[in-house]
């Protein structure tokens, strides 16, 4: 049986990641510091005899006993507010934690994944974003700590393949929703869908006419699992290419949630990106991927994952203690 090491296990694509790869025979091993995870994610797994987990910090030495075949490095704060709250934490995950794990699968022989993001790209200057384009990034600016992170974290990748022949693969991952996102952790969505639940008017920084484009879990995970197994050791861009302002989306959000509140505008973010969106070419043409499930579908699954939360969920803000973790 191929045994499996997934680190951020207990976040949001960490535990659908760990749900995919039980249900393809794996045994996986869940690890996370649950600085942002949520047991409640993946606690549907523990009564399998073929899931473990380890309440570990990646950035600390990692051992994993006995044979190991794959890594999948998820763990890293994902959201502004958590990332803005934690920074050190986010530049030593994307560091010090690749480089244990880096370290592991070359200890184990294990092929690697890198959990990368469309924001090395920074505030781009090209458009749609191909793997090619270095990107626009402001390393001393308050995204910085992401965006400089992850940067290392590809660079660090491909130094361990080319030097120490690790076999790695980094998938650079566009804005991706659905069910287990947490309702305040400030992105787009599950903040449009929490106002609007709340009874509050939407809130739109700068003009609303920066775009996004969303990709639903399920197509995500089917691109991780596919460029993992797959044999393309350089970045590959997976989301979704449908693009969208935040202002029409706002307004699909009001629509869905069937709600009457109005759209409020505050200043735009520092260093906020004002177009997002993949070029999959790679993506299609070494993986035969592309995403299959639309934005209407997609989020009406997530909205109706967010309206069964009781009333106490939908008012009440998360005022996690970060103070421990800050070093």
């Amino acid at each position: 049986m191929k045994r499996i090491l997934i680190t951020g296990a207990a976040g949001f694509l960490g535990s659908h990641l760990c749900d995919r790869f039980i249900s393809e025979g794996y045994h996986v091993i869940g690890m996370d510091n649950l600085i942002t995870g949520d047991l409640k994610n993946i606690e549907h797994l523990f009564h399998l005899d073929r899931f473990e987990f380890y309440h570990h910090d990646v950035t600390k030495f990692v051992h994993i006993p006995g044979q190991l075949d794959y890594i999948l490095h998820f763990a890293s704060p994902a959201s502004p507010i958590d990332y803005l709250k934690i920074p050190i934490q986010t530049l030593k995950v994307g560091s010090l934690g690749t480089h244990n794990l880096l370290g592991l699968a070359r200890v184990k022989n294990a092929r690697i994944l890198i959990a990368s993001t469309s924001e090395i790209y920074g505030d781009p200057l090209v458009h749609p974003q191909t793997e090619e384009y270095y990107g626009n990034v402001n390393t001393i600016g308050p995204r910085g700590v992401y965006d400089e992170a992850k940067r290392f974290q590809e660079s660090i990748t491909m130094a361990y393949h080319t030097f120490h022949g690790v076999e790695t693969r980094i998938v650079r991952i566009f804005n991706t929703y659905g069910p287990r996102m947490r309702l305040n952790d400030g992105r787009v969505i599950p903040a449009f869908i929490g106002q609007a639940l709340r009874g509050e008017d939407l809130t739109v920084f700068g003009d609303g006419g920066q775009t996004r484009s969303f990709c639903y879990v399920d197509d995500q995970v089917e691109g991780i699992y596919r460029l993992l197994l797959s044999d393309y050791h350089l970045p590959v861009n997976i989301g979704n290419p449908d693009e969208i302002s935040i202002l029409d989306f706002a307004k699909e959000i009001i629509a869905l949630t069937k709600t009457e509140q109005k759209v409020i505008y505050k200043d735009l973010p520092i260093n906020d990106p004002m177009q997002r969106c993949p070029d999959i070419t790679k993506a299609k043409n070494i993986l035969g991927w592309e995403p299959k499930v639309g934005r209407a579908e997609g989020m009406q699954k997530t909205f109706e994952y967010f309206k069964a939360f009781t009333d106490n969920d939908l008012l009440k803000e998360e005022h996690k203690d970060f103070s421990k973790f800050i070093y």
